[in-house]
This record gives structure tokens, C-alpha cells and sequence, in this order.
């Protein structure tokens, strides 16, 4: 441990068709796993230059010792647990036990992110007991604790639901938190339809 800052990078292994599914019924699913690789280099690239963390990815199946995520900066994990709550559960919980005092989690795919954002929420944790950045679906793309991390607040969610920031919400009351700028995940077909960056994976 270098730091006492931790920031876990969650992903999905890609395989086709078993990532952005939703996306996959307008696109089909090599354009969305392209997709997903492009997402996650984008991730990978801008989480390199967060500085002042440790780094860990958190993989959903196996470790992959050769992919774009060099383990001279990143330590490789695999995700545990039945369902996203009990892995993220796990994952903070170990970060805690293993003497980290800030954490935050991020997913692979937000285009919008920066890594001055991710800077900026472990410095609102010095101030604050959490960190969340609402998504536009309802969900959040970021979350983050120093230390005092509500017991359930990855428990009894209804994931993958529009309602997944809302309950996590009633669940941080008496908590001492912050919210970021809201942000857009990348799940549908309207979400990347005007973003020129996303248009050589929608041409047939």
C-alpha cells in the first residue's frame, strides 16, 4: 500500500455479446464490445493519470495478465459475491480492512469522465463522509466513503433499475455527502448518437 487513497475500477471481461447488451439490440454485439473496448481505454487512460492512489481493477469472471491494464499500475482483483451490491461490499470492505481511509469506485463506461473528477472527489472526502455521481439513468457512476460507509448501502438495491441512485440516497440520510456534476452512462443508442466520437461503430 502506497497510498491511503484507493480507487476500484469495476469491469466486465468482454465478451461478445455479454457486454452492453442494451446497446447490442440497436448496434448488434461486435459493435457494442467495440464499443466496450473503447470505453475501457478510455477509463484505463484517464485513471492512470489520477495520482496520489493506489489503483486496483476489480474484474467480473478472471483476471486478464495481458490486457490494456499494465499491473505496474493497477492491481488485478476478481470480483465476490452473488450480485453487484455483495461485490462491491467486498471490494470496500477489503480496501478498509487493508488500512485504505478513502475509497471510491468507478465503472468502465463513462465517456464523460475525467480524471480531475476522480482527483476532486478523494479531496471532497476530506471534508465529507461520501462522494456520489448521479447518472441520467437514474443510477450513479462514482461512489465514494472515508470509512464511514453505511452498512447497507449496497444492500437490498434493485440494480440495473432507474430507481438505483434514489434508494442509495435514502440509505446515505444522516450521512455527510456531496454530489457531482450528473453525467450520462453509455447503455443506449440515444446516448451515443450525437457524440462524434462514437460514430465509426455505428456505420454497418
Amino acid at each position: 500500500m502506497k497510498s491511503k487513497n484507493l480507487l476500484l475500477i469495476f469491469i466486465r471481461n468482454p465478451k461478445l455479446g455479454q457486454v452492453k447488451t442494451r446497446l447490442a439490440k440497436d448496434i448488434g454485439a461486435v459493435n457494442a464490445l467495440n464499443i466496450y473496448h473503447f470505453l475501457s481505454s478510455h477509463t484505463c487512460k484517464i485513471t492512470q493519470q489520477v495520482v496520489h492512489c493506489d489503483k486496483q481493477v476489480w474484474y467480473s469472471e478472471f483476471i486478464d495478465k495481458d490486457d490494456i491494464w499494465s499491473s505496474e499500475t493497477f492491481e488485478k482483483q476478481v470480483q465476490k459475491g452473488n450480485n453487484l451490491g455483495e461485490r462491491l461490499q467486498n471490494a470496500f470492505e477489503e480496501g478498509f480492512t487493508k488500512g485504505y481511509e478513502k475509497i471510491i469506485v468507478i465503472g468502465s463506461d463513462l465517456f464523460e469522465i475525467h480524471e480531475l473528477e476522480i482527483q476532486e472527489s478523494f479531496d471532497i472526502l476530506n471534508t465529507k463522509e461520501a462522494v456520489i455521481g448521479p447518472a441520467k439513468d437514474g443510477g450513479y457512476y462514482l461512489i465514494g466513503f472515508s470509512k464511514c460507509m453505511p452498512s447497507d448501502i449496497f444492500t437490498g438495491i434493485s440494480w440495473g433499475e432507474n430507481t438505483v441512485l434514489q434508494e442509495t440516497k435514502k440509505r446515505l440520510i444522516g450521512t455527510k455527502y456531496q454530489e457531482l456534476a450528473l453525467k450520462n452512462d453509455i447503455d443506449y443508442l440515444e446516448d451515443i448518437i450525437n457524440i462524434p466520437e462514437f460514430q465509426c461503430f455505428l456505420k454497418k
